[in-house]
């Protein structure tokens, strides 16, 4: 019941913000649009812990993306120096990276996160680990500290893992 109270919130601002009229004639095809909207969410059965992570600690998660951009960039930019070095430094490997997530949802965040990354590919996934390309040493030794892991684990709702080394 959460989960569709939630949604209908969730759908209700986004409605606000992309209708931007308040006269009581559109409002009220609004909020009659959003009821159908979640009833027919419930019947399909989509409204589930997978479907509508309400679970997610969004707190955490308004640190984890700025976080994870900043890391985007941090790559990008040792990326980019890497390539246009003449000598061109790069050490491709594939490494295993540990996987600490509990849920499904948790692991293809971070995956997904891994392959934002500039640097770095997941390309396979199994249970507890996944396995990532990575193009520099340097981006294979962070993701092998485990500080991403441990962030994602913690935007979860998990207990934060510790993560190996210090942070740069």
């Amino acid at each position: 019941m959460l989960r569709l109270f939630s949604l209908f919130f969730v759908l209700s601002l986004f409605w606000l913000l992309l209708s931007g009229i308040f006269s009581v004639l559109i409002l009220i095809l609004g909020i009659n649009s959003i009821i159908l909207c979640v009833f027919i969410a419930r019947r399909m059965a989509i409204v589930d812990k997978e479907g509508h992570p309400i679970h997610l600690t969004y707190l955490i998660g308004l640190s984890y993306f700025p976080w994870l951009l900043k890391e985007i960039v941090k790559s990008n930019i040792e990326v980019a120096q890497a390539i246009l070095k003449p000598s061109l430094p790069i050490s491709p490997r594939i490494i295993h990276v540990p996987a600490g997530q509990n849920e499904e949802l948790g692991q293809v965040i971070f995956a997904n996160s891994i392959t934002l990354t500039p640097g770095t590919v997941s390309i396979a996934h199994e249970p507890g680990r996944i396995t990532v390309h990575a193009l520099l040493n340097s981006t294979a030794k962070v993701l092998e500290r485990g500080e991403m892991n441990a962030r994602v684990c913690l935007l979860e709702g998990d207990t934060l893992p510790s993560f190996n080394g210090s942070e740069k």
